[in-house]
This record gives C-alpha cells, structure tokens and sequence, in this order.
C-alpha cells in the first residue's frame, strides 16, 4: 500500500546517501502498456500470503485497487469485470479486491467502507445509480484514497470527491441511434410515414439508461410517435416480460428501442412468442445498444437490425490513469472510450471475429 511503500522508498533513499552509491536522482519509471503485463515475479501461494510475514510485506510492492462492480446482469458486465481481473492482477503489479453489488447501492457502499478500512491504494466504482454518493466519497476522500468512476457516472454537488469518469459517451449513442433509424425508414421509403416507437429502459437512473434515452429523444423526428417506455432493469427475463406486456397492449409497433443487448435478446423472444417477426425482413425493427457478441449473432439470424457499441474494455484505460496519478500527472476528468456501430448493411460476421467481447 502507498504509506508503506512510501516508508521503504525513503528507507532505500537513507541507505542509498550514507553509502555514497548512485545518484539522489533518477528518471522514474515509466509506466508500463495498459496491455502488457510487467515482468513477471515470484508469487507465493495463497495459503502463504495469509499465514507469513514475509508474503505480506512483499504485496506491499503492490498498488491495491478496490473495484465495486455493479453486479452481472448482463453479458456487456460480464466482459467489463474480465477486463479488470485480467488488467489488475500481481503480474502487472497490481492486487485487486473485487466485489459484487448483486445491482445494489447499498451493497456498493458498503464495499466502498470496506475499501476503505483496508486502506485500498484505489477505489474504481461503476455506480448502481447516479445519485446518493457524497457521503461514502467525502469518507475516501478524508482516507486519501483517489476514486474513479466506470461506466456510470455520479451526481454530485462537488465533483473534486473523484478522480475521473471512463466510460461510453451515453447521450450519444442514443442521438447516433436515432439518427441511424431516421436513415434507415428513409432507405425502406417509410421516412414520411407514422413510426409507433416502444422503449425498454435500462435501470432508472443508471448513467446508460439516462443518457440513451435522452439522446435518442433528441433525434426523434415530428412522425415518430413513442407509444411507451419502460424498464427491462437491463436484464433479458425482465425485457421480455415487458415486451410482452407492450405487444399486448399495442398491436401495431413499428420499431423496439433496447436499452441493452439482454433486454433486446428478451424483446425477440416475445416478439417471435406472439407470432410477430423482426429484424431486416421482419415486421418490427430491433435497435439494441453494448454490441456483445451474441448481438452479431442475432444481426447474423436476422433477428436484431443494428447494435451501438458501448465498450466494456474499461480495465487498461483506468489502469493507465492510476499510473498518471502514480507519477503524479492530472488526468482529464471525463475519458470517454472508443465506439462504433453496427447494422446488417455489414459483414457482421467478419467483424464479430475480430472483436474480444
């Protein structure tokens, strides 16, 4: 951790002046690829690291992070919590505390104290909802320990309480969306006509949930008409639960806006229950967002028009702030990652092999 450490760099300095050897300054080491792991040491073995001295003091070489993770509700959480364990790991110099918040905010808060009492060197959050933070941040803040956001961001009153935010650019995604449908009815000739437009809402209050659905708001055109919105919780049983209830209530839905991939999955499962169909050649157009691979799959079936890319790879960005701020470097307070979209225009098969998620 970074007082111990702090207390072996000066020790190494004392020694190194009373001996005369080398100089009292030196280039620092420069932080290595988010991709590539450091070199490799000796680890010793679970059972060892709890019971000997030694071993404890040799994790100190370690930078501690502290990740509280929403939880796994989706395929896209999925690939986000594989990207930290195998960034953050001792090969690349780091020890990672992981835990899961089963989607609950009290259950991340509670991680966030346990961090804190464990005087965890960096706590990196992706945040169940956006607000009721300020108190549990002002707590790491008064311990030292620096916090960055992923995926999802907070609402708060004094934004010097974190670090930095990655993650995907929400707003737009939704308005790309958007304008993406409005090409697309032009190029199937239905650009004058009435679209009835349904929207499953990721969790209310989530950072992709509120971003999505503002943006995609912002582009809708005087002939679209949203007939409903409501939450499918990200989640592919509660997506189909809802467009179920949705397909019921409105015979004639033009067009399915998913806030994530799972729900999207659910939606074309009760679509394809009540006898409808979707996709390219189907009577209802499915516009998803996250593009994990099983999305290429349903664009391959047929099934799912176009997929808008929320990146999940959030690990070796967040691992190259914390080796900024380790060196002591600012870091620019929003970081967004790179995206793209895809639709069955393309060869979505092709492109599926070259993506890692």
């Amino acid at each position: 951790m970074k007082k111990k450490l702090l207390s072996v760099i000066l020790a190494t300095a004392m020694v190194a002046t009373m001996v005369g050897c080398g100089s009292a300054t030196s280039e620092p080491a420069a932080a290595p690829a988010a991709e590539e792991a450091a070199p490799a040491k000796e680890a010793a073995p679970a059972e060892e690291v709890a019971e000997e001295p030694a071993a404890e003091e040799a994790s100190d070489d370690l930078i501690v992070v502290g990740y509280a993770q929403v939880g796994a509700e989706s395929d896209w959480r999925t690939a986000n919590t594989e990207s930290f364990k195998t960034t953050f790991t001792e090969e690349n110099g780091y020890q990672l505390i992981f835990d899961d918040a089963q989607q609950k905010q009290e259950n991340q808060i509670k991680a966030i104290r346990s961090f804190i009492q464990q005087e965890v060197d960096y706590i990196v959050v992706a945040p169940v909802v956006e607000t009721g933070w300020e108190t549990v941040l002002e707590e790491a803040k008064e311990a030292g320990i620096p916090v960055i956001l992923s995926d999802r961001m907070m609402d708060v009153s004094d934004d010097s309480l974190y670090e930095c935010w990655v993650g995907g650019n929400f707003v737009k995604e939704g308005s790309d969306a958007a304008a993406w449908l409005k090409t697309y009815l032009e190029g199937q000739g239905k650009g004058e006509e009435e679209i009835n437009i349904v929207t499953l809402q990721g969790t209310i209050g989530a950072s992709a949930q509120v971003g999505r659905t503002d943006g995609f708001a912002s582009g809708m055109q005087d002939n679209w008409v949203m007939l409903d919105k409501q939450t499918g919780e990200f989640t592919q049983s509660k997506g189909q639960e809802v467009m179920e209830s949705f397909l019921k209530k409105y015979p004639d839905i033009d067009v399915v806006v998913c806030e994530n991939d799972n729900m999207a999955f659910g939606a074309i499962d009760a679509i394809k229950a009540a006898g409808k169909t979707c996709g390219p050649e189907g009577d209802i157009t499915i516009i998803s967002f996250d593009a994990v691979a099983a999305a290429f799959d349903s664009m391959i079936a047929g099934d799912m028009n176009a997929d808008f890319e929320c990146n999940p790879l959030h690990g070796p960005r967040v691992a190259e702030i914390i080796q900024k701020l380790q060196a002591g470097e600012s870091v620019e307070k929003i970081q967004y990652v790179d995206e793209a979209y895809f639709d069955t225009s393309m060869d979505v098969a092709a492109i599926k092999e070259t993506r890692a998620y």
